[in-house]
């Protein structure tokens, strides 16, 4: 395989980071494995699966590689779906095939709404969209929660809320907010605040991501392709209901992949799924472009 070539992109608002792996399959489109705010290391052992398609990666804006010039303390999947459209643009390879990991998949159906010419199928693996699910009110006041206690003591106190409410199943009660709070030392967290506030997921990310509203009719519209999936694993979580939801939200079967939220990750983050499971499945949903 041909060597990763790192390219700089220049948007509004930031410089993004992103790297093209060449494919030995010069007849199929590039495809883009995105994530948010996951950075590009995240898909190193997917994208080992498709050596045969050219496949790009990158850093979301303030995130890793990617700086934000802007000075914004939050970001919206408008925003995202931007970049991401310049990113495309840049490739001038035509419509690309996306694979979006939970807030990438809410930043690329944003990306689909505006510009569904530039994708032929977009999968969507759990779009963590609090605000279309049943439960909207209590789980987006959770979200909003994880982010207050982030910017009010540190990152320990705020990654335990956002793990406890991730991994919990059914949906959001009324009172999740007034509940004890979780302690970090039980997910492993420190509880000591060291004072920094630049963390993307609790406080650049998570109440433009949660929150967003899917364009269903511009959804439908588009010439776009589109599977919605989630973990077999992942039933009853808030990503998977979501992504439920958007699949009914669209008229669609929802797609059941291997695994986990992150069940494409072999050992990135100290995490493991079912990668070659997972690629094995990603691949023949790419290729039925018959349904």
């Amino acid at each position: 395989m041909a060597e990763t070539d790192t390219r700089t992109l220049d948007t509004a608002g930031a410089v993004l980071r992103y790297d093209v792996r060449p494919g030995t399959d010069a007849g199929e489109p590039p495809l883009l494995l995105i994530g948010s705010p996951m950075d590009a290391t995240g898909f190193a052992t997917l994208a080992s699966h498709f050596p045969d398609r050219t496949v790009v990666t990158y850093d979301p804006r303030g995130v890793s590689r990617s700086v934000r010039t802007d000075g914004a303390a939050e970001t919206l999947p408008e925003e995202h779906a931007d970049d991401l459209a310049r990113l495309v643009e840049a490739l001038g390879a035509g419509p690309v095939d996306v694979f979006a990991s939970s807030g990438g998949a809410v930043n690329a159906l944003a990306l689909v709404a505006r510009r569904g010419d530039l994708v032929r199928t977009l999968v969507a693996h759990e779009p963590p969209l609090a605000g279309i699910v049943p439960d909207r009110e209590a789980a987006l006041a959770a979200c909003a929660d994880i982010r207050d206690t982030y910017l009010r003591e540190g990152w320990g106190p705020g990654m335990a809320k956002f793990l406890a409410l991730v991994s919990h199943l059914g949906p959001v009660p009324a009172d999740w907010t007034e509940r004890p709070a979780p302690s970090p030392e039980a997910f492993g967290l420190p509880t000591e605040d060291d004072g920094t506030r630049e963390d993307p997921l609790l406080g650049q990310n998570i109440r433009g991501c949660t929150s967003h509203l899917p364009d269903f009719a511009a959804l439908r519209a588009a010439p776009t392709r589109i599977v919605v999936a989630a973990g077999k694993e992942s039933e009853g979580t808030l990503a998977a209901r979501a992504a439920l939801a958007v699949a009914e939200g669209l008229g669609t079967p929802l797609a059941v992949f291997p695994s986990h939220h992150g069940g494409f990750l072999g050992a990135e983050f100290g995490q493991h799924g079912a990668p070659e499971e997972f690629a094995t499945a990603l691949r023949t949903t790419l290729d039925d472009n018959d349904n």
